[in-house]
């Protein structure tokens, strides 16, 4: 991006990241992969919660609507992407090629933060990245929760990737508020959230690692309380087909759909219902 982009995107990045508690901190993490920026708030003694953000424009502050509440539990730490939308720094032309470099950027991260092991909770992209990681490093989470994850249990809809086809060819401003308004059906979005999402269009970004989902017999034997809840009106997959489909595979999962929101809107909408299933979740035995 041109300078003046730059810094069209860093403003639009401190907005949102403003809403965030007032004890947040900027960390960075060294990894392989470059200097990782990790956004954290929360008690310093409190078990470690690792949250990953979607793709696309997304960033870890796009988890404003949890942070205050999930800080009350727990240690929040919210990484940047390696290659992504962000402020994360990479190390020359390395960043993750493979679902092997993402799992261990995100050991790395976790060794950075010392934590032996987390809570991981993750949205839309993120939550593939999340649960391959578990399937490899069962040991690393003590529970995760899945926000609407995508290529885990479904796959796209063909009407979604079509949508979507314009933005990943030419990504600009305007064709990125045209899909995420006709993803969520036109419903009113955080506009400072909006803003962020189309600075963060042309952002340099690595191409991001893709992949299959998860095969059944891994999933099958994940020993991980897993919180899946899927956004009724998304329009990425069918979402009562990822509920059930997990249902059927993971053996320690709790599923839910929720209502009246889309999957670009999560985590931003509903929050009060949403968090409190992720407090009640995080709060289990």
């Amino acid at each position: 991006m041109a300078g003046h982009d730059d810094e069209a995107f860093r403003a639009a990045y401190d907005k949102v990241l403003a809403k965030w508690p007032g004890d947040r901190e900027a960390l960075t993490v060294a990894t392989p992969f470059g200097d990782t920026r990790v956004n954290a708030c929360g008690p310093r003694d409190a078990p470690p919660l690792l949250l990953l953000p979607g793709g696309g424009g997304a960033t870890s502050a796009s988890w404003y609507a949890q942070a205050a509440d999930l800080s009350g539990v727990r240690r929040v730490y919210a990484p940047d992407l390696p290659g992504a939308a962000g402020l994360s720094a990479p190390a020359g032309d390395r960043h993750p090629r493979t679902v092997a470099d993402l799992a261990d950027w995100l050991d790395a991260v976790l060794d950075g933060l010392g934590a032996v092991a987390a809570d991981v909770g993750a949205h839309s992209y993120g939550g593939w990245i999340a649960l391959h990681h578990a399937l490899r490093a069962p040991a690393r989470v003590r529970r995760l929760f899945l926000l609407d994850p995508t290529r885990c249990f479904a796959g796209f809809k063909a009407a979604y990737l079509l949508h979507a086809l314009p933005m990943l060819l030419r990504p600009t401003p305007r064709r990125v508020r045209a899909f995420l308004d006709w993803e969520s059906g036109g419903s009113a979005a955080d506009p400072d959230w909006l803003a962020l999402q189309e600075a963060a269009a042309g952002f340099p970004a690595a191409r991001p690692v893709t992949g299959p989902r998860p095969a059944p017999d891994a999933l099958r034997g994940l020993d991980v309380p897993v919180l899946l809840l899927v956004a009724a009106n998304s329009r990425t997959h069918d979402p009562r087909e990822v509920a059930a489909r997990a249902a059927g595979l993971l053996p320690r999962v709790e599923t839910a759909v929720l209502p009246d929101v889309s999957h670009h809107a999560l985590p931003q909408t509903g929050p009060s219902a949403l968090n409190r299933h992720l407090m009640d979740f995080l709060s289990g035995p």
